[in-house]
């Protein structure tokens, strides 16, 4: 087991506003260290991998899809696919488990169902095991081998981090997870996250300024919208399993009708969803990914391996979005929208932004 977190420091670029990671105690220097940022760069000036899935109105996954059948648009723009790939490489899964009190009394379920996720992934699919309360623990990196991936499963007991106090950082074990394990991995990539959604870490409340740095808060701590701009630059879905009940407005309805929209508003707070299962829905939805809900399905493994199912179904496209203009596309968010013709019907998942750092100063 190997603690993530450790040792790591903080800095905002004043310039850019954007948050980089250190080591070791040093400060990340924010004009010329770009390796910090570095595979996010070089995804989104050269290819921007984009995973999704399309589901027909029966509610089944289209598969066999090809190249000639998806269209992306960038900003409102179409943009030539350069790659694609129907599920054929290999999967990159974190298994992200809430190791916290709160969750104490799921934890032999949590065992079972990372069993069911397993199984049912590809077998060149690769499963790394992560649990976190206040700090975030490696279990296992990326294998495919169940012996090992079981044996780091069966580690996971809240029982032993019940010492580990400070509250419970779920926002801060899914940044650490994107950025420490995702890095110059390719294809379809995912977290799936088992926890109540009750973060301590970022002061997370139904006013949607609490998402970004604020006033009374120090500058260099990590934000929600760190979180997702990191998701976003990795690719990698989140498929959130809440141990929470599902609030009485988020009907499937609800939830297909606000997936091109934040849910992070003013009005959120007349729909009574509480702000841990608001924010864990934006994160999904942002991500591509989906929210779940544990009262909802008959046992845990049976959830886990419709996430899984999902995962194998899943497309990877890529583009350029650089392609036919002079110079590379402008820092910041970047609006996506797949489609996928003659299937006028067919609902396309996939994250709906993506993207581009800002360049310090020594980048070219």
């Amino acid at each position: 087991m190997r603690r993530l977190d450790e040792e790591i420091s903080w800095k905002r670029d004043p310039a850019t506003g954007e948050l980089v990671v250190g080591r070791s105690g040093t400060v990340p220097a924010t004009d010329t260290d770009a390796a910090a940022n570095s595979h996010a760069i070089s995804v989104v000036t050269q290819v921007v991998p984009v995973t999704c899935s399309a589901v027909g109105a029966d509610g089944v996954a289209i598969q066999n899809l090809q190249q000639k059948d998806f269209r992306v648009f960038d900003d409102g723009a179409e943009q030539p696919i350069v790659f694609f790939d129907a599920s054929s490489q290999p999967a990159s899964v974190v298994l992200l488990l809430d190791a916290s009190p709160s969750v104490l009394r799921e934890s032999e379920e949590m065992k079972e169902a990372a069993r069911a996720l397993v199984d049912a992934l590809g077998s060149t699919d690769e499963t790394a095991v992560v649990d976190f309360s206040a700090h975030t623990y490696l279990q296992i990196p990326f294998s495919n081998d169940w012996g090992l991936i079981r044996k780091a499963v069966g580690r996971v007991d809240a029982r032993q981090l019940l010492g580990d106090t400070g509250g419970t950082n779920i926002y801060q074990a899914v940044f650490i997870a994107a950025k420490e394990l995702f890095a110059k991995r390719s294809g379809r990539k995912a977290i799936v996250l088992l926890t109540d959604g009750q973060d301590s870490g970022l002061g997370l409340t139904l006013d949607p300024a609490t998402s970004r740095p604020r006033p009374g808060v120090p500058r260099d701590q990590l934000t929600f919208e760190d979180v997702v701009r990191e998701l976003a630059a990795q690719d990698v879905q989140v498929f959130a399993v809440s141990t929470e009940s599902r609030p009485k407005i988020m009907t499937a309805n609800w939830v297909s009708a606000h997936a091109g929209q934040t849910w992070l508003t003013e009005s959120a707070r007349d729909g009574k969803i509480p702000a841990y299962t608001l924010y864990l829905g934006e994160m999904v939805r942002r991500s591509g990914g989906q929210l779940y809900f544990l009262r909802e399905a008959s046992t845990l493994a049976d959830t886990f391996h419709q996430i899984a199912v999902k995962i194998r179904a899943e497309y990877t496209i890529g583009f350029s979005p650089s392609a036919g203009e002079a110079s590379t596309p402008h820092a910041g968010w970047h609006q996506l929208r797949i489609e996928v013709s003659g299937h006028p019907d067919a609902t396309v998942t996939s994250r709906t932004s993506y993207y581009v750092p800002a360049k310090r100063d020594g980048e070219k």
